[in-house]
């Protein structure tokens, strides 16, 4: 009997675009009886989750190879690699080739892996190549990675690391990915990546994401919802800003990675942006877009950071008017220059991280209270759950077409979830 990979995927989209990614690869291969743990380094709690997960795994397939592959194993290949549990270590760049699946297939000696560990200097890698796939989890939106890799080195940051420099997808490739997408079916598209506001500083006349943005709207006119995944706000383009502004088709959502509203800690992660440049980019995008919801990403107790600099994080959840916050407890990654910083008692990030998620909470009441009376166009996830534009959850109590778009009146809320008429 056939036993085809079991895939564990920890982390990001862009983690779970390339996990399904993998499963084609795999799959095409024929591999059989693996289990594949892609795993996520942003944070040291990451890696204990991923160590953790692989314990697990191995308990409940003894016989399996254990493949592990993803941030984690790029940055740290030898600790994963003298886990008992594991049976190869594959690197990023590794695990998206055809080749090593197929080699994986015919047996170890095909590999040219050493110690059980096949991970080459992700810092020499210059494409990203495109993985053309149908979407992943339902039927109702797709992801399409542009791009891969970060040339920053904020200080707190282990992910170039483990993805290399930035490297772009062409625009024409990611355009016929879309319309390829649109023409089976999905009404959303989102365009995933590490660092997507540098999408194009690779490529030939050194297009923007704003370019990229319009051109699929131009030349896609059947898709009806476009999303992006997390920008840095100081790096969005004019284009960017005006396809935001006037574009009804590009969702009115954005996930910015902001990581703290105190500028001194700005300045010690090496941050490119102040406070005043955060807060000015989401009054003017509001005051463009009034629809317009934010994410963010915010770390609490980062070294040095006094109560001061942190009530100066928590104000910026009301001065951006954020509503969906991703709070991270600083955790000190080996080889960063802020794990030699000197660190703060645990207690107080783990405090400081509860406030933040609090006032998060607030906000995120704040936004569904006010939805109330008005009408979304919700894009169906499940028979009963769909998000609307701005990436609320919608509960219905009828079923309805899974992957479509419904027009619903919200006539109330329940727990973090509207609730349809």
């Amino acid at each position: 009997m056939k036993n085809p990979p079991i895939f564990a995927n920890m982390g990001c989209r862009l983690n779970a675009y390339e996990s399904e990614a993998m499963k084609e690869l795999s799959a095409s291969a024929g591999l059989q009886n693996a289990v594949v743990v892609n795993t996520c380094a942003v944070t040291g709690e990451a890696v204990r989750s991923s160590k953790q997960q692989i314990r697990r795994l191995r308990r409940e397939n003894p016989d399996a190879q254990i493949i592990v592959t993803g941030c984690a194993a790029q940055t740290e290949p030898q600790t994963f690699a003298d886990m008992g549990e594991v049976d190869l270590v594959i690197g990023n760049t590794e695990k998206m080739r055809p080749e090593t699946w197929r080699n994986l297939v015919k047996g170890p000696d095909f590999l040219g892996a050493t110690e059980k560990i096949l991970v080459d200097d992700i810092m020499s890698v210059r494409e990203t190549a495109s993985h053309l796939i149908d979407g992943f989890g339902t039927r109702s939106r797709a992801y399409v990675q542009v791009q891969n890799g970060c040339d920053h080195r904020c200080t707190f940051c282990i992910i170039p690391f483990g993805r290399g420099n930035s490297r772009s997808v062409a625009a024409g490739v990611v355009v016929d990915q879309i319309k390829r997408l649109v023409g089976k079916g999905f009404n959303e598209v989102v365009l995933t990546g590490v660092d997507i506001t540098s999408w194009g500083a690779d490529l030939p006349s050194e297009p923007k994401l704003g370019d990229l943005v319009q051109r699929i709207l131009r030349l896609v006119p059947d898709l009806p919802r476009l999303r992006i995944s997390s920008i840095d706000s100081v790096e969005a383009d004019p284009a960017l800003i005006d396809a935001i502004a006037s574009e009804r088709r590009l969702m009115p959502h954005l996930h910015l990675s902001l990581q703290a509203g105190d500028n001194m800690i700005l300045k010690r992660m090496k941050r490119r942006h102040s406070r005043e440049d955060a807060i000015a980019f989401c009054n003017d995008m509001r005051s463009a877009r009034p629809d317009i919801i934010y994410g963010a990403d915010i770390i609490a107790g980062f070294p040095t950071e006094t109560e001061e600099m942190f009530q100066n994080s928590l104000r910026l959840v009301e001065e951006c008017d954020l509503t969906w916050l991703h709070v991270f407890p600083f955790s000190p990654r080996i080889g960063t220059p802020a794990a030699r910083i000197p660190q703060l008692d645990r207690a107080v990030i783990k405090e400081r991280a509860a406030r933040l998620r609090a006032a998060g909470a607030v906000r995120v009441q704040v936004h569904l209270a006010a939805q109330v009376g008005k009408t979304h166009q919700v894009l169906m996830e499940n028979p009963t759950m769909g998000r609307t534009e701005g990436f609320t959850e919608v509960r219905f109590g009828q079923d309805q077409l899974v992957g479509q778009i419904v027009s619903t009146g919200i006539c109330g809320v329940k727990d973090q979830q509207l609730l349809a008429r």
